[in-house]
């Protein structure tokens, strides 16, 4: 299950459209309001409002996960995500509203990433302040436990001598003196580095990724897919559309959120959850 990272309060069953306990039967008056006028109510409601309103009867499941666009999501987005993030491509790749006001729950947290490092207004760029001998690096609010996951990662500025993308547990350090490969330093995280392409787990490199010759290298704004799979304990990656494999097996069976670090001062990266990847 999803684990609420420091801030991310209950969020945890959020907008992913949980509520498979609802209530069989109308809850009087309330169950027999017409869809239109419950969905003028459910608008001026916040998420964990709605999300117990879910639970009260099938036809308000209905009513507020049915469609994903309704007005009660195109009001929640309004209202929870900064007009840059609703405006510019950061969110380009969701095809609802719902599934935005998701990716707010899951983007980075505030409170669980280096002191040298913010979150930007828009609520998913990390920036990293020019600090001189410091890898700094950021976790997101919520992590998983179970299920299958996807979200994009990509650099808006230089890479410097380390930038990994990858996952951490909660014990993960986020900050460290030097310029390293933070990320994979130890048991708690797994990462891939973009600037020499190297896999990198408790302290060791695990070869290199992808597994082919002349592997191209990143190039910045390039928006790169992880895949997190807690059933089969793997973690992939894809570029585009094409699938570049299975970077690391045998994934513990803990809370593990996606996490970046990063060396170069100034330089900034997005991260946008996509939900459930698509197969095939």
């Amino acid at each position: 299950m999803a684990a609420p990272g420091p801030g991310a309060g209950a969020a945890s069953g959020g907008a992913s459209g949980g509520g498979a306990g609802a209530g069989s039967g109308s809850s009087g008056v309330g169950g027999r309001l017409p869809s239109r006028v419950l969905e003028l109510v459910f608008s001026y409601l916040e998420l964990s409002e709605l999300r117990s309103c879910a639970l009260v009867c099938k036809h308000w499941y209905r009513c507020l996960h049915g469609d994903e666009n309704s007005e009660v999501w195109r009001s929640l987005c309004a209202r929870s995500l900064a007009e840059e993030a609703l405006r510019t491509d950061i969110l380009c790749n969701l095809p609802s509203y719902k599934a935005k006001v998701r990716a707010f729950q899951h983007a980075f947290s505030t409170n669980d990433c280096s002191r040298n490092v913010y979150i930007k207004k828009n609520g998913f760029t990390l920036h990293r302040n020019p600090i001189a001998q410091s890898t700094d690096g950021a976790r997101t609010k919520i992590g998983f436990s179970e299920g299958r996951h996807a979200w994009e990662v990509w650099w808006e500025g230089p890479l410097g001598t380390v930038a990994v993308i990858g996952i951490a547990t909660k014990r993960a350090p986020m900050q460290c003196q030097g310029y390293v490969a933070l990320l994979g330093s130890d048991d708690q995280s797994w990462g891939w580095n973009l600037v020499d392409n190297n896999l990198l787990h408790n302290g060791e490199v695990n070869g290199s990724f992808p597994q082919c010759n002349n592997a191209p290298k990143y190039q910045i704004g390039e928006r790169i897919r992880v895949i997190l799979d807690m059933e089969d304990k793997t973690l992939a990656f894809e570029r585009g559309y094409e699938f570049l494999g299975v970077a690391f097996r045998g994934l513990p069976k803990a809370c593990l959120y996606p996490a970046v670090s990063a060396v170069y001062g100034n330089t900034e990266v997005t991260l946008v959850y996509l939900g459930k990847p698509l197969d095939g």
